[in-house]
């Protein structure tokens, strides 16, 4: 992956930082998207630059059965994880038990809660 490095008095870049000209109704060029996250993560690496064209993307493909249940696996699982963090009833033993595994599992709370969440779903779910 590639690194950025700013120039000195720059501290952090943040959103579009070249945008296409309009021309005639439609995006002519490309964007040149800059950011910088701040929370706290395994990756020291926290800045990235994005390249995209302007104009409108069309796929090419079909959209895949496989792919039509990956999204919503992942809405679900994306739901359940948002309304078990603010659950008050789960709040105190999930952070014991995130606590208690953390020095060899999952590194975030939120990536245990998916795991948690994931399983639950793929439990209901079964592929087959």
């Amino acid at each position: 992956m590639a690194k950025v490095t700013y120039a000195a008095g720059i501290d952090t870049v943040s959103g579009a930082l070249a945008k296409p000209k309009k021309k005639e109704g439609h995006m002519c060029g490309t964007y040149l998207i800059g950011t910088h996250r701040v929370a706290e993560t395994t990756n020291p690496e926290c800045s990235r630059l994005y390249i995209r064209k302007g104009d409108a993307y069309n796929r090419s493909t079909p959209v895949m059965p496989t792919e039509l249940a990956n999204r919503q696996r992942f809405s679900a699982v994306s739901a359940a994880v948002a309304a078990r963090a603010k659950d008050l009833n789960k709040i105190t033993q999930d952070q014991i038990n995130f606590k208690a595994q953390k020095e060899t599992g999952y590194k975030t709370m939120k990536s245990y809660l998916w795991s948690l969440e994931a399983a639950v779903y793929d439990q209901a779910h079964p592929q087959g």
